[in-house]
């Protein structure tokens, strides 16, 4: 890709970025202010040029497309959490001789999400039909798993077809796996109480022995 078109595709994510509506920007208060995530950027491409040596100056052979490129992942990457992107770029550089693309970062944040138990959409939503009730009791891969079958609905997973169960099932589950590469944490709710059971009720002869034993206590 030469260095014009790098800045190009950088500009027309940037102007998208503005273009959006406010709310759908800043909808996620978990995500970490974007200098977080320019210095995660630099420390990425200051491992990458410790261990890539050659590669990297034949990749960026100035710092203007190095300035560029930057742009292009901090745009592009900025949905995973700080934390996933560095993990992510150091599985990168003890899996791979070559210089990570950007495609290849994406996999590495999707690896790390997956290690940490998060099946993909499709994978979840048979998780969430196949679970036996009581579901908040069942062991969930992850718990956004149990919360987008909850806000589903169990009757709709359950009677649906699959074409218009899904469908719902996956909007759900997206808007979670969206807090969840932003670093929020969630857990199962609490279990109620179970409720307490009522006593058995005495056979005759407990009966009996029981009268007897009040009778006792209450002669002089």
């Amino acid at each position: 890709m030469s260095k014009k078109s790098i800045s190009d595709i950088a500009d027309q994510i940037e102007s998208l970025g503005k273009s959006l509506p406010e709310p759908a920007r800043a909808s996620h208060s978990t995500q970490p202010p974007r200098e977080e995530y320019v210095e995660a950027i630099n420390q990425i491409f200051a491992l990458f040029r410790l261990n890539y040596h050659n590669q990297y100056y034949a990749a960026y052979p100035d710092a203007e497309q190095v300035k560029q490129v930057k742009k292009l992942w901090l745009e592009s990457l900025n949905k995973y959490s700080v934390r996933i992107l560095l993990q992510a770029a150091k599985s990168a550089i003890e899996k791979s001789e070559y210089l990570p693309t950007l495609s290849r970062m994406h996999e590495q944040c999707l690896a790390q999400l997956n290690e940490s138990g998060l099946p993909d959409a499709h994978q979840a939503y048979l998780q969430a039909c196949q679970a036996p009730s009581p579901k908040a009791s069942q062991s969930w891969s992850h718990p956004i798993v149990y919360l987008a079958g909850r806000d589903t609905g169990w009757f709709t997973l359950a009677n649906e077809p699959e074409a218009k169960a899904f469908k719902a099932f996956e909007q759900h589950y997206q808007k979670y796996l969206e807090r969840v590469l932003q670093g929020e944490a969630f857990e199962m709710p609490a279990l109620p109480a179970p409720e307490p059971q009522a006593q058995k009720p005495l056979d005759k002869e407990a009966q009996l022995k029981l009268l007897a034993k009040l009778k006792a206590s209450t002669q002089l």
